[in-house]
């Protein structure tokens, strides 16, 4: 039965930097060489046992006296395991729950075993109410999984996922939990003291290169620049003879703006930050769960945007655009400077941008374009969580399909099975290359064709992208095809500059919490209410009005809760219940 636990809001991301001590990060990850000893949130967890109390006998496919796929035997009942599928509804590709591939998971895999794989499509756009009502209507899927963290503590806290006992984990899938162990993820499998979690893995994670942001470079020659900009001066500089030249009249569109304001407020602030880092600054503010209003790097942020607004660079009605919609339209019909997204073989929105300008020029952006003395002063960036989704399993799943997920999780992370989901078959989906690297198609739209991105979001459980031997063949892999213009080498430099801020310590990310922050639960909603309205009031206000209104709008945030939540976070840090800030960013 469910349990009776109050909701939980906890702090996501842990940074690669916090991370810098991992032991084994392996041929998998670079090494950061401005690593530092870091401090667990937590120690060693005793597991639980998981089994469903509806149950108590169950015929497994396990033996006793062995681990692994060698000793699977099928289950003598058939079992039926459902499993989260992001549904993307990209037009052109199939239904993310029944295409070939799902077929071809359920006869290499499910019918192996006597399991039925059911995938079950979560809008990409609407995790958490999908989740909600499936959760709410008694149909959990099996497995539960994301990529943000408080999420998956929500569903934790909230009683709709099971206590797990990772020792038995270990046997049905060693090859996944050893790798759990190289990561050094065993540290953030647990929530409040008792294991939830595992993890899936998350490749060169100190340096986020599978997003890329790519600026019209043929603009920039037309006024003047023969290479993209490196710092803020030349951006606006850019931007305002774009403007002059008549090329565009927004150019900025509001996009990062906009970005902050729909999907991530509360991280947008980073590269305004000082260098190095208040250790309680960053306990008190660095948060996925509540936007940091009134941080001063949250000040600056807005006051550029201010400025950006009042400088033409901003379409006036930027917060009524939807990011991966009309943002992305504007890109695609040429009528904005820059846009971003994460890389694969296909890109449709690149596709279309120059089917839309094919006389058009694009290169990647650099990463110091917003560098500017004493608003910006480094590059500084949040790196990517060191791992990929965080995964958990249904309280109403029974120890079969508990152990039928598991099972599943360990075929999924073999690395035959992702060669084929990710590459599918030679000669139709893909071909290979000089030096035996597969070329996926990214035009091929038969019936074998892979969906998003390559079937990430099936082999996501896996994995957070594809990889491959070495960081230039995954690049290769991830360079977009059948395009005019050949970004292999771009890329490649883009994740050399990325190497580049996080070996001088400018990459981290935010801290974990080994507890729950109750005022998160109580004030979080509220407060996201009032931060984008204060948001667009002060991004649109009369620049001489903005320091007033921002200090009433500060005022009154910390009033309607946002002190009583930096004040819990910071008893937490006190108490020795969160992950550290690494010696080289902290102040």
């Amino acid at each position: 039965m469910k349990k009776n636990l109050k909701r939980l809001s906890v702090f996501a991301v842990v940074s690669a930097m916090v991370m810098g001590s991992l032991a084994g990060c392996g041929g998998s990850n670079p090494d950061p060489t401005t690593a530092a000893t870091t401090t667990a949130a937590t120690e060693p967890a005793t597991t639980t046992t998981a089994a469903s109390s509806q149950q108590e006998q169950t015929t497994t496919a396990v033996s006793s006296d062995a681990t692994g796929m060698d000793a699977w035997t099928p289950f003598a009942d058939r079992v039926k395991i459902t499993v989260p599928v992001y549904d993307r509804s990209k037009e052109g590709y199939p239904a993310v729950d029944d295409n070939y591939w799902t077929k071809w998971v359920q006869t290499e895999f499910g019918d192996k075993y006597n399991i039925e794989v059911q995938y079950v499509p979560i809008p990409r756009g609407d995790v958490m109410t999908r989740y909600s009502m499936l959760i709410a209507g008694d149909q959990t899927p099996t497995i539960l999984m994301e990529y943000d963290y408080p999420k998956v503590a929500e569903w934790a806290n909230d009683g709709a996922m099971q206590v797990i006992d990772l020792d038995k984990f270990a046997e049905v899938a060693p090859t996944y939990y050893n790798k759990m162990v190289e990561n050094d993820q065993l540290r953030y499998t647990d929530i409040n003291g008792e294991t939830y979690f595992v993890l899936s893995e998350r490749p060169y994670y100190n340096t986020p290169y599978t997003y890329v942001r790519f600026v019209r470079m043929d603009w920039l020659k037309q006024v003047g620049y023969d290479h993209v900009p490196t710092n803020y001066a030349e951006y606006t500089d850019a931007l305002t003879k774009i403007m002059e030249a008549g090329l565009c009249e927004h150019p900025g569109s509001g996009e990062l703006m906009l970005a902050a304001l729909q999907n991530d407020a509360y991280t947008r602030n980073f590269p305004y930050r000082e260098f190095p880092i208040s250790e309680e600054e960053w306990i008190q503010h660095s948060s996925l769960g509540t936007g940091s209003l009134s941080w001063e790097p949250t000040y600056k942020f807005l006051k550029r945007g201010n400025a950006e607004f009042h400088a033409g660079f901003l379409n006036p009605e930027f917060d009524l655009f939807q990011y991966e919609t009309d943002i992305k339209a504007d890109f695609i019909n040429g009528k904005i400077f820059q846009y971003g997204g994460y890389m694969s073989a296909n890109v449709d929105w690149l596709t279309a941008f120059y089917e839309n300008n094919p006389d058009a020029e694009l290169a990647v952006a650099s990463n110091y374009m917003a560098v500017e003395e004493g608003v910006v002063d480094m590059p500084t960036l949040r790196a990517d969580n060191p791992f990929g989704m965080i995964i958990g399993f249904s309280n109403l799943a029974t120890e079969d399909e508990l152990k039928a997920a598991w099972m599943y999780m360990e075929w999924m992370v073999q690395e035959d099975t992702l060669f084929v989901m990710e590459n599918g078959i030679e000669g139709v989906t893909y071909t290979l290359d000089e030096d035996g690297i597969p070329v996926v198609d990214g035009d091929y739209r038969g019936e074998e064709m892979l969906n998003h991105n390559c079937n990430i979001d099936m082999t996501c459980i896996a994995h957070a992208s594809k990889v491959n031997d070495t960081i230039e063949q995954s690049i290769k892999a991830i360079t977009p095809q059948g395009l005019p213009q050949d970004f292999e080498q771009a890329l490649l430099d883009n994740y050399n500059e990325l190497q580049e801020i996080a070996n001088n310590g400018w990459a981290y990310s935010d801290p974990v919490f080994a507890m729950t922050i109750e005022e998160e639960s109580e004030y979080t909603s509220s407060l996201l209410s009032l931060f984008q309205e204060y948001y667009v009031t002060l991004v649109k206000c009369d620049p001489a009005e903005f320091d007033t209104l921002y200090e009433d709008f500060k005022n009154r945030y910390l009033e309607a809760g946002y002190q009583e939540i930096i004040d819990a976070r910071l008893k937490a840090y006190q108490n020795g219940q969160t992950t550290t800030l690494p010696e080289s960013a902290k102040k």
